[in-house]
């Protein structure tokens, strides 16, 4: 049985000249994906107050509806990996953004059923979204581009996942059909993705129809956990600040629409935070303090949350400051502690299952602390608590190093 080792350091960046230059049109496509990755699940926090009132769903039925798209994350990203090696990437990642089309339409449909049922189809097809994109990227783009391609992608999901945030109460409120509606209005940059997707499908050939090896999952590596585990804990601290900061900053006074854009502005902050990181750490190949700084950073901001709710903005500032930096992070590790592109995308088929699994815990589980202490305070101190162990999951996933597949392919 191969043995997976983690003790060799990355080489320097330099340009690699078996891949192509980094065009207009690939980022351009890349962008389009990312633009659909939290576009259709960042407006059901703002809306969730307004969907419990109208479907009669209990805040732990709210917390569940908010862990669904984790849940169906964990369940579908280790099936990625192989997948594309079997149907070929480009292929695959058409057929995922039509199914988010078809998800997304079904959500908004008047039923509670579908509701629940356009969630986990949607949810799937972003899942698929999720981890071809580190592989596209580590496959296409080189070494030390990386960063920057990645930061550029999260900077367009975050943009489009605020923009998301902040107009879906308002759409709501004007449109007809009110939340129902203001949950369909992502389809429309879904259509756009697909379209500029489907002339790649030329020329995209299965992995294994050309006798590329398949990689396995590094799960005896213990890089590719600290990988993991940090990916979990910054998405775990993003959901439940997507799923339930509205609720909390309602609880403390701030109306429906002041929430809101409350959230907007975290996540304009954390994008902000996301496009000036590659900047600070330009030439940096170890990034274990950058990480360790970004996590401090939203511990701080659920510090303020807890103990100063009279100051959501500077609660907001600080989480955005952290949050952002740590997704860009989480994303870099799963391409750069990867030593090809389909070690790549085994990787990031490990870290987003594993990872939205620790993820999902949190709406759920803060839903239910809520409902039984009828408080924010405990939901608050388990975060505080996670964010000390994202820390040091950051820490370890930031030295430079790969993940070895020594003995994987004779």
């Amino acid at each position: 049985m191969a043995r997976h080792r983690t003790t060799a350091p990355s080489k320097a960046p330099a340009a690699d000249p078996a891949k192509p230059a980094v065009t207009i049109g690939l980022i351009v496509a890349i962008c389009l994906v990312a633009a659909n990755l939290r576009t259709s699940l960042t407006g059901v926090g703002t809306l969730l107050p307004e969907i419990e009132r109208g479907s009669g769903l209990t805040a732990s039925w709210g917390g569940l509806l908010s862990t669904l798209p984790l849940l169906t994350f964990a369940a579908t990203s280790p099936l990625v990996a192989r997948a594309s090696h079997r149907f070929g990437t480009a292929r695959l990642l058409v057929a995922a953004l039509g199914t988010l089309a078809v998800g997304t339409v079904v959500r908004s449909l008047p039923s509670v059923a579908c509701l629940f049922a356009g969630t986990v189809i949607l949810s799937a097809a972003i899942a698929f979204g999720n981890v071809l994109l580190p592989a596209l990227i580590r496959r296409s783009v080189p070494a030390h581009r990386i960063q920057g391609v990645s930061a550029l992608y999260v900077t367009v999901m975050g943009v489009t996942a605020a923009v998301s945030s902040g107009i879906s109460a308002p759409l709501s409120h004007s449109l007809p059909g009110t939340w129902h509606t203001a949950l369909g209005w992502g389809v429309a940059i879904t259509v756009a993705a697909f379209l500029a997707w489907l002339p790649r499908l030329r020329g995209d050939k299965p992995q294994a129809a050309g006798g590329a090896d398949h990689s396995p999952v590094p799960w005896r590596s213990g890089l590719a956990w600290q990988v993991s585990i940090f990916m979990g804990l910054q998405s775990l601290a993003f959901y439940t600040a997507v799923a339930w900061l509205p609720s909390i900053l309602i609880h403390d006074g701030a109306s429906n629409t002041t929430a809101g854009w409350l959230l907007f502005y975290y996540q304009v902050i954390a994008l902000a935070a996301s496009s000036v990181l590659p900047l600070l750490t330009r030439g940096r190949r170890d990034q274990r303090w950058t990480a360790l700084g970004a996590s401090a950073l939203t511990l701080a901001g659920f510090a303020v949350l807890l103990s100063a709710p009279g100051l959501p903005i500077v609660a907001c500032t600080l989480l955005g400051l952290g949050g952002g930096p740590c997704l860009v992070l989480a994303l870099t590790f799963q391409s750069e502690r990867a030593g090809a592109p389909g070690e790549a995308a085994a990787l990031a088929g490990m870290a987003q299952s594993i990872g939205y699994l620790v993820a999902a815990a949190g709406p759920l589980l803060l839903g239910i602390l809520h409902d039984a202490t009828g408080s924010w305070t405990l939901p608050l101190v388990l975060l505080l608590v996670l964010s000390v162990a994202m820390a040091a999951a950051g820490h370890g996933a930031g030295k430079d190093r790969h993940v070895r597949y020594p003995d994987a392919h004779q």
